[in-house]
């Protein structure tokens, strides 16, 4: 009788073992996903941004021949 109490003392905590390894390691899965979601997310942004940042680049480029250009004429 003593034999299968420690078996099922020993099965209980197998199974506590095993169900705490899994909800741990699905909350660290969890997290990890959200901070991956998360850095997307902000390079996502970025990558919308930089078409208009090189169109306002090439605004200044051709400001900047302008004034250039006057400059040389001015001498």
């Amino acid at each position: 009788m003593t034999e299968i109490i420690i078996a099922l003392i020993s099965l209980m905590g197998t199974l506590g073992g095993s169900l705490g390894g899994i909800l741990v390691s699905s909350k660290m899965t969890t997290y990890r996903l959200q901070q991956l979601e998360n850095r997307v997310a902000e390079h996502n942004n970025f990558a919308r941004r930089m078409p208009v940042i090189e169109e306002q680049i090439k605004v200044i480029n051709h400001r900047i021949e302008d004034i250039e250009r006057s400059g040389q004429h001015e001498k």
